[in-house]
């Protein structure tokens, strides 16, 4: 019987409980090579986060005074605010050699590269897509990662990724 076998074979009570206890891990284990990073809109730019604050609030007011209703404001600031949760909360990404990883405020995601096909860079972040060739429906289906300071990082992970799902697809 190995070590990990006694560990989870263990009838000690008091380890369960501690390890009940203890806090989860927020890095998921990988073996191998994996990029991480954290992207926060709202921290890039004082200046947009005021300006879109300020917008954010003018239409609450606006709403509120045009219906009168409480109601409707609580709604505009529901849908508003939600609408901008990528905006104003930090998103984790980590790119492993099997899984994609985004952790956002409501969601935790995780996906296979093998589910991608393609992939489209461009000045904010990179499209992964399941299709081999660009469709309309690629922004439904696909997963957008945005940069962080690290864009050439990024892209030549995501494009050796996606290489090596290419060759392991072919030797099949």
């Amino acid at each position: 019987m190995t070590d990990k076998d006694k560990e989870q074979l263990s009838f000690d009570l008091n380890a369960a409980k501690a390890d009940e206890t203890a806090p989860e891990k927020e890095k998921p284990a990988v073996p191998g090579k994996s990029l991480e990073w954290v992207c926060h809109p709202a921290k890039k730019s004082r200046r947009t986060t005021a300006l879109v604050t300020i917008f954010i609030v003018i239409v609450i007011a606006v709403v509120y005074f045009a219906t009168m209703s409480v109601w409707f404001g609580v709604l505009a600031v529901l849908i508003l605010f939600g609408s901008l949760t990528s905006f104003y909360f930090p998103t984790r990404y980590t790119l492993t050699d099997e899984d994609i990883f985004v952790k956002t405020t409501t969601q935790n995601l995780k996906k296979k590269w093998t589910q991608y096909r393609s992939y489209f860079p461009d000045k904010n972040g990179v499209l992964l897509s399941p299709f081999v060739r660009p469709s309309r429906m690629e922004n439904f289906r696909g997963i957008y990662i945005k940069f962080w300071n690290n864009k050439d990082e990024v892209v030549a992970f995501v494009k050796e990724r996606m290489e090596a799902t290419r060759a392991e697809e072919e030797e099949r």
